[in-house]
C-alpha cells in the first residue's frame, strides 16, 4: 500500500468518526432539548391555581398562563400543548399548579381535566341570598343564575319543592365541589345530599310528628333562630311541637323579624307583631311556608329528637346568657316575661 493510499483511508475514518460525532453530538443536543421541553421543570410558583373558565379556548388558557406569569418558558410550553393535542381540548376548571412541573405533566393535567375540586363549608346562612352569595363567590357558577332557580317554581317543583321552601333542601356541611360545576348540577348535587340525609328512620321520626322533611326543617330553622345553646334545641323543639298539637300560634319571635327583614332587631315590639306577612306566626296559626334561616342539621334532629314536656311558652334569660326560661302557665311566664323586660330596660336596650 502506498502512502498516499494509506494517508487516504486515515482521512476517510476520520471524517467517518467525526461525521459520527456531530451526529451523536445532534442526538444528544436534541434529546436533551426534547427532555427539556417535556420533562424540564418549567411552571413557576407565582400562581396556586389556574382557572380555566367554562368555553375558554387554548388561546385563553395561553394567554392567562403567559399574563399570569404561570410558566417560565411559554415557546415550550406552546410547542407541548401543539403536540399533545391540547389545542382542541380544553377542559374548565380549577387545577392546581406546583412549582417545577414540567410541561409534559401540566398538559397532561389539563387534558384529562384533572382538577383539583373546591372544599366548600356550607353554613346556616339566614336567606336565601346570602347562600347564593357565598357560593358565587366560591365558583364559576353566579349568584344570579343560582338564586333564579331557587326561586323557580318551574325548576324547584320538578324535585318536590317550592320557592318557599326550597332552602330547606340546602343542608350546612362541607362537600367538595368542582369549581366549574353548573348551577343546575350544584342543585342536584345538594338534592342528591339532601336525599341521603332523608333517610327511612329520619322520615318514620318526621311522620310520628304528623310532619313531612320539609317542615321538620322549617320548625328547625326557627329552633335554630331561638337557640343559641344547642343543648336547649329539644327543649325548644319539644316547647313548639305541643303548640303545634294544640293549634295554637307558634309565637316565635324570630319569624317575626324575619317577616320585617330587620335583622338589628333585639326586642320585638308590638309594631313588629303587626306586621301582615304569612311568616309572622303573631298573627298565623302554624308553621310558617319556609324556613326563617337554613337550619343546622343539629335543629333538624332536635326537632326529629325532641325532649318531651309541657312547657307552652318561653322567654330569654334576664342574665343575657342566651338559655331560656320556660312555663307551663301564662302566670309564669308573664314573670318571667317581666324580669327580661326590666332587664333589656336597664340596658337601655329599645329595639
Amino acid at each position: 500500500m502506498s502512502t498516499q493510499q494509506a494517508s487516504s483511508g486515515t482521512t476517510l475514518r476520520k471524517f467517518i468518526i467525526a461525521s459520527v460525532l456531530i451526529i451523536v453530538l445532534v442526538l444528544a443536543i436534541k434529546g436533551i432539548t426534547y427532555y427539556l421541553r417535556y420533562y424540564g421543570p418549567n411552571v413557576s410558583d407565582k400562581q396556586e391555581y389556574l382557572f380555566i373558565h367554562t368555553g375558554a379556548t387554548y388561546n385563553d388558557v395561553y394567554n392567562t398562563i403567559r399574563n399570569q406569569g404561570l410558566v417560565n418558558d411559554t415557546t415550550t410550553f406552546s410547542w407541548t400543548a401543539h403536540n399533545k393535542g391540547y389545542t382542541h381540548r380544553v377542559k374548565p376548571g380549577k387545577y392546581h399548579l406546583h412549582k417545577g412541573m414540567s410541561n409534559r405533566d401540566l398538559i397532561n393535567m389539563l387534558l384529562t381535566g384533572r382538577q383539583e375540586p373546591v372544599n366548600v363549608i356550607i353554613k346556616n346562612f339566614r336567606l336565601k341570598e346570602n347562600f347564593a352569595g357565598f357560593m358565587g363567590k366560591k365558583l364559576e357558577s353566579d349568584s344570579l343564575s343560582i338564586i333564579n332557580l331557587l326561586d323557580s317554581t318551574r325548576y324547584v317543583q320538578q324535585f318536590g319543592f317550592t320557592p318557599d321552601n326550597v332552602y330547606t333542601m340546602v343542608l350546612p356541611n362541607t362537600y367538595k365541589i368542582n369549581w366549574n360545576v353548573s348551577s343546575k348540577k350544584l342543585f342536584s348535587r345538594l338534592y342528591n345530599e339532601y336525599e341521603k340525609f332523608w333517610t327511612p328512620e329520619r322520615k318514620q321520626k318526621a311522620a310520628g310528628l304528623n310532619l313531612n322533611p320539609v317542615k321538620v326543617s322549617i320548625l328547625a330553622s326557627i329552633v335554630d333562630a331561638e337557640a343559641l345553646h344547642d343543648n336547649e334545641m329539644p327543649t325548644i323543639a319539644g316547647l313548639y311541637l305541643n303548640r303545634l298539637k294544640k293549634g295554637m300560634k307558634l309565637e316565635a319571635d324570630p319569624t317575626v323579624i324575619f317577616a320585617a327583614h330587620d335583622f338589628t332587631i333585639h326586642r320585638v315590639l308590638k309594631k313588629q307583631l303587626i306586621i301582615n306577612s304569612p311568616y309572622n306566626t303573631y298573627m298565623h296559626t302554624g308553621l310558617p311556608p319556609g324556613p326563617i334561616m337554613m337550619p343546622s342539621i343539629n335543629a333538624i334532629n332536635a326537632v326529629l329528637n325532641y325532649q318531651k314536656n309541657d312547657y307552652i311558652y318561653m322567654c330569654a334569660k334576664e342574665d343575657f346568657s342566651g338559655y331560656h326560661n320556660f312555663a307551663t302557665t301564662v302566670s309564669q311566664h308573664l314573670i318571667n316575661a317581666h324580669k327580661f323586660q326590666k332587664a333589656l330596660n336597664e340596658r337601655n336596650i329599645k329595639r
